[in-house]
């Protein structure tokens, strides 16, 4: 798939990029050759291939499912513009 510049000017202004003139013909070339290497993809036979959600059949360690509270309420307080009785002290918002 080959992009002219009228085309990438308009994804610019589309996408909200500011994209200078001098730089429309090397990005028109760059994403033409981004879809031209989709386009090679979408030729690879894939019928026979299984789904995967990733590289490797590894699992991930799983941890103890605990609720604390961390235990560094002081420091975390110590952020806050305000703290009453070890929480955040927000204005109200709701009347």
């Amino acid at each position: 798939m080959s992009l002219d510049k009228a085309t990438i000017r308009r994804v610019a202004t589309l996408a909200r990029i500011e994209l200078p003139e001098a730089e429309l013909e090397a990005t028109a070339q760059q994403l033409s050759g981004i879809f031209n290497w989709i386009e090679q993809l979408r030729e690879v036979n894939t019928d026979n291939v299984a789904p995967m959600s990733g590289g490797t059949d590894l699992k991930l360690p799983w941890r103890a499912d605990a609720v604390t509270d961390g235990g560094i309420t002081d420091k975390v307080l110590a952020n806050a513009p305000e703290a009453q009785d070890g929480f955040f002290a927000v204005p109200k918002v709701v009347e």
